[in-house]
């Protein structure tokens, strides 16, 4: 199963620092992550939001492919590049797996400013390990699908 947990951080910079040390985590087989994200009020106040699956280069590559074999068949390789490259970025923006877009943004939103957000969607995780790595950024757990028990768990361990 597949857990969300989303965890409040003091700065950008602490998020991108976690978003670094969860893929360092996933490279020691401590973590297997699914999908991050973070998200962090700019100096004007708008959400912005950062993510780790980025959609439409994948949806581009993926489509430019395509388009040049089609285009190829049809004597035009380069039409077809060009046309499967866009209709392929336009595919993958609109492709949403992984982390809600819309969570993401509704977090984002209730975010005071100078504090981030971060998104982890994991499917497994060594917990003592991983809490202990994450422990010197003092998160605050902000929202899991992990049960009250295991969620309230998760709260007391970083804490101490």
């Amino acid at each position: 199963m597949t857990h969300l947990v989303v965890l409040g951080l003091n700065s950008r910079d602490d998020a991108e620092r976690v978003l670094a040390l969860t893929e360092d985590l996933a490279k020691q087989q401590l973590l297997q992550r699914d999908d991050a994200a973070y998200a962090y009020k700019d100096d004007k106040g708008k959400v912005r939001i950062h993510q780790t699956m980025n959609m439409t280069g994948a949806g581009a590559a993926g489509g430019a492919l395509w388009g040049t074999l089609i285009g190829l068949l049809f004597l035009n390789p380069l039409a077809g590049l060009a046309v499967g490259a866009a209709t392929g970025a336009v595919a993958g923006k609109l492709t949403d797996v992984g982390i809600s877009d819309d969570l993401i943004k509704q977090v984002g939103k209730q975010l005071q400013d100078g504090k981030s957000a971060v998104f982890l969607l994991a499917r497994s995780a060594t917990v003592d390990r991983v809490i202990d790595a994450l422990k010197p950024f003092n998160p605050t757990v902000i929202q899991t699908n992990l049960t009250k028990e295991r969620e309230e768990e998760l709260i007391a361990a970083l804490q101490s």
